[in-house]
């Protein structure tokens, strides 16, 4: 998959199992920055929106193709031996029903061409997750909350899993039980536009630059007033609410503060809806485990831990799965539940009338089929 951030395609290999999955390789794979800048341009309205859609559908769809196989090439295993290929792509839109005029005017759109992954690799693939779970009244996200549950419940421990991507979600564990999971709102999304912007770096290594500042209040409680942060029930976000725009309108009244400043105000709006969201939530956790980009930002872990003591407060490392790959595997583990006819989604976390089988399925050349001509 590539997330919000767009800094990579994550994949990984799992062997997936009734009651485990196990990773037995992971491979990051560049985006061309051209690439880049055409998915930033679609991520909002635009002119030529078909044609340029079109294009960058294919591209990406050849891109993951070339990551698929690099990374089979890293566990010196052939496409033969891979039984399909759980494709996430890239998000260009969520609209979701808690962000829509109206439910049927709710949609998510991912690219990356499931039909050029399954031909140019040969391999089965499944894609297209969300929009089954928003047809069947849902947010279409998060969808990786039942992963969690599966990888890292445990009986008798309550627990927290934070992913802090471009945009943050929580799942919510009461033991082995899914109990609730939904997006904070602003993960790295806003910190990584913010240094881009004023020093044209990608991302703020371990949070080095925000820790330079000082948290303006009043600028946190202006950003804390968005409606958002503010919703109960199955709720999602993504960068169409929390942009570079969405910041300036705040900081309109706020002119002359020091550009550090804002960034250390932009990471504890992260740290502070995430901890928010765990508290106002009727289940007290001992435990919370961090994976995505952000579990590499000190700065940022070293804020969250302070703030939800005497929790404690680690990455998913400590649970086996290193926090780059949770999310890949987490696709590939939908995908094998697609292929079962297994549902995929928790409509306690995502608002849908019921579980769903999610994605469709692109037979590769993997797949036993026979032509109506040898049939006949």
């Amino acid at each position: 998959m590539s997330g919000t951030s767009v800094d990579a395609i994550d994949s990984a290999l799992l062997q997936c199992t009734a009651t485990d999955a196990k990773i037995l390789a992971t491979h990051e794979h560049p985006i061309p920055i051209a690439l880049k800048r055409q998915i930033a341009a679609l991520s909002h309205s635009g002119s030529d929106e078909i044609e340029r859609l079109g294009v960058l559908d294919r591209e990406l769809g050849i891109l993951f193709a070339e990551a698929t196989l690099a990374l089979l090439a890293i566990a010196k295993v052939q496409p033969r031996n891979v039984e399909a290929i759980g494709s996430h792509g890239q998000t260009i839109r969520h609209r979701p029903p808690s962000n829509a005029a109206t439910k049927s005017a709710s949609f998510s759109l991912q690219v990356g061409d499931p039909n050029t992954i399954a031909e140019r690799t040969g391999i089965t693939t499944v894609a297209d997750f969300r929009r089954r779970d928003i047809a069947a009244g849902g947010e279409g996200a998060p969808l990786a909350p039942a992963f969690h549950a599966a990888a890292f419940g445990r009986a008798g421990v309550n627990r927290a899993v934070v992913n802090i991507g471009g945009i943050a979600n929580v799942t919510m564990l009461e033991g082995c039980e899914l109990r609730a999971g939904f997006d904070t709102g602003p993960g790295n999304t806003l910190l990584d536009h913010w240094i881009a912007q004023h020093h044209g770096e990608q991302f703020d290594r371990d949070g080095a630059w925000s820790a330079t500042g000082r948290v303006h209040r009043p600028l946190l409680e202006s950003l804390l007033t968005d409606s958002y942060f503010h919703r109960e029930g199955p709720r999602s976000t993504g960068k169409e609410g929390f942009n570079l725009a969405w910041l300036a309108s705040h900081l309109s009244a706020f002119n002359g503060l020091p550009t550090r400043d804002v960034q250390a105000t932009l990471l504890q709006l992260t740290c502070s809806t995430i901890t928010d969201a765990i508290a106002r939530y009727p289940l007290t956790v001992s435990e919370i485990y961090v994976c995505g980009g952000g579990s590499h930002n000190t700065h940022l872990m070293n804020t969250l831990r302070a703030m939800v003591s005497p929790a404690t407060l680690t990455t998913t490392t400590a649970l086996g799965i290193e926090p780059d790959w949770v999310e890949a595997a987490t696709f590939a583990w939908l995908a094998s539940r697609t292929l079962k006819g297994l549902a995929g989604n928790c409509p306690a976390v995502t608002g849908a009338i019921g579980g769903r089988i999610l994605g469709g399925i692109y037979p590769g050349a993997n797949c036993n089929f026979t032509s109506d001509n040898e049939n006949n």
